[in-house]
């Protein structure tokens, strides 16, 4: 799920010209639970639209800082280089306890029309989030996006969840894992309700595996049909910080009531 801050390209600009903001400095003014990050300002320093830092490395060194300081990459639409990291306020969630499937979605689930999987086809669902509907031109996830994440994958720190239609991937959901805190970056649909269905078993999956934090980076009507909140990033990062100490894994087999694989 990416976030959409307005933020002008021009602005951007003159941010980097004046160096106001730099991946390496250390404001030393965290009030979390968090130990200080190796590459990042604390995450309250963000100014108002939540960017917090411009340049830096799209190595899984720095993804894995960045997550779990309460810190994401997203590039600007008419900027890939350099990178710009964000940490907004208020963060959205996703509650385990909260999670609302509707009626009819739960009909589908419940259907056997989709086969529902996870990580047997992550690179086909980060290229599919890139051009799925609506995607064409405008998306996030640039071939250095694309590449980091693969790598994360590749790691066992990034994972997918695949709906497949009549053999053929029809949607899916991916993020990244460390502990019992799961991020969801995107997901996609070619069938109508495969996203959702994956979304279903993603949230499902990670509570069946004892996950305790999911999160969606930004509220919109959609997620807000499933029961999603927004907290405040104070919040956010405590609870962070606590679920990063769990020791809890992502699993190579789905759990989830209508599991097919």
């Amino acid at each position: 799920m990416v976030l959409q801050v307005p933020v002008p390209a021009e602005q951007v600009c003159e941010r980097l010209l004046r160096s106001a903001i730099s991946p390496t400095e250390d404001h030393g003014l965290s009030m979390s639970a968090l130990p200080p990050s190796r590459f990042f300002p604390s995450a309250e320093t963000a100014d108002a639209d939540g960017l917090l830092a411009i340049g830096g490395r799209l190595t899984p060194e720095w993804l894995l800082d960045a997550y779990q300081h309460g810190i994401f990459p997203w590039p600007h639409a008419e900027m890939d280089d350099p990178m710009l990291w964000w940490s907004p306020d208020p963060r959205a969630i996703i509650e385990f306890e909260r999670f609302h499937v509707p009626r009819r979605l739960r009909r589908t689930c419940r259907s056997g029309k989709f086969t529902v999987t996870c990580d047997r086809d992550f690179v086909g669902v980060i290229h599919g989030a890139s051009t799925g509907p609506g995607r064409t031109g405008a998306t996030w996830l640039t071939p250095r996006m694309i590449r980091a994440y693969i790598r994360l994958h590749e790691l066992g720190y990034a994972h997918s969840v695949e709906t497949w239609y009549q053999g053929s991937l029809a949607g899916g959901t991916y993020g990244v894992a460390i502990g019992g805190f799961f991020a969801a970056e995107s997901m996609f649909y070619r069938v109508t309700d495969a996203s959702k269905v994956a979304l279903v078993a993603l949230v499902e999956h990670l509570r069946a595996r004892g996950y305790q934090l999911l999160d969606i980076q930004q509220l919109t009507a959609h997620t807000a049909r499933f029961g999603a909140i927004e907290i405040p990033r104070s919040e956010y990062l405590a609870r962070l910080a606590d679920a990063l100490r769990l020791p809890v894994t992502f699993g190579n087999r789905l759990q989830w009531p209508w599991a097919s694989a």
